[in-house]
């Protein structure tokens, strides 16, 4: 893959964001889209997409640090709890932002601050499906979270409150939301905070909860593990599993800066200094090693 030798910038400089991959260019002309992608954010799905049995490994997060001293963010989308999260990935300053509880709920690893999306159910609601047996039940924020066989137990218990929620599946999990939150609603507010558009944005994912969100990117990639619906949908089907195919995925949108040389004060990563929801900047430990 080269860079395009001109990116019809105003200065007329290159467009060091611009993908031009036979891959990426042929699935944009198959969807009547242009084949130049501008890339400012990666959104990446936990769980079977970066990690393997909940964990990443060295080669992997290696290029997610790659990917942001390119001068991108990168942001986290997944259904796990922020606190579960960190068990099993401390380092969540390696993230701009993570998008957390199947995006109802926004952490900051800059300030460590969580921010709720939504409101969560009421304490009634958990009581019913203790009384019903259901178990394990994982509260975080917001969400609400079982497993498999216990999906019906839980939409008994939703239409005996009365209560406006819905049921997510992820491979095996049951999450129960407010209505119409999802990955993309919380990575909607997450974009909004950096002045991004969706369109400028590469998303990958591997299960049924990553549809909302890699359908509001403007490049969807799924790994090669990912659901057979998923690809159906997606931009770009990758040819690794896991964080091998984000790695790929990464490579495809930094190549094109190979050959570029880098303008003047563009060579900084952006989580030196990392925006909150309100605009004012805070520092981010990320590269502090």
């Amino acid at each position: 893959m080269k860079a395009p030798e001109n990116s019809g910038e105003p200065d007329g400089t290159v467009n060091r964001s611009a993908i031009e991959h036979p891959g990426i260019s042929e699935a944009l002309a198959r969807s009547n889209r242009p084949g130049a992608f501008h890339c400012s954010a990666l959104a990446t799905d936990y769980d079977g997409t970066l990690a393997t049995h909940g964990a990443v490994d060295g080669a992997t997060r290696a290029a997610l640090r790659r990917f942001r001293v390119s001068g991108r963010r990168l942001i986290l989308v997944t259904g796990r709890r922020i606190a579960d999260l960190s068990e099993v990935y401390p380092r969540l300053d390696d993230f701009d932002v993570i998008v957390g509880e199947n995006g109802a709920v926004l952490y900051w690893p800059g300030d460590q601050r969580e921010e709720a999306l939504a409101e969560p159910p009421p304490v009634e609601f958990v009581q019913a499906l203790v009384k019903a047996d259901v178990r394990p039940i994982e509260q975080g924020r917001v969400i609400i979270a079982t497993v498999e066989p216990f999906e019906n137990l839980v939409l008994d218990a939703i239409r005996n409150s009365g209560l406006e929620l819905q049921v997510i599946f992820n491979k095996g999990a049951v999450m129960v939301l407010p209505s119409g939150v999802n990955k993309a609603t919380g990575l909607k507010r997450a974009l909004k905070s950096f002045g991004i558009s969706p369109e400028e944005v590469v998303g990958v994912g591997d299960a049924e909860n990553d549809h909302a969100f890699l359908d509001y990117c403007g490049v969807s990639a799924v790994v090669a593990n990912g659901l057979p619906a998923l690809k159906e949908r997606a931009t770009l089907a990758l040819a690794g599993v896991h964080g091998e195919g984000v790695m790929e995925l990464i490579e495809l949108i930094l190549a094109s800066d190979s050959d570029v040389e880098a303008p003047a004060g563009n060579n900084e990563p952006h989580s030196k200094s990392q925006c909150r929801p309100e605009g004012n900047p805070v520092e981010d430990p990320s590269f502090r090693e």
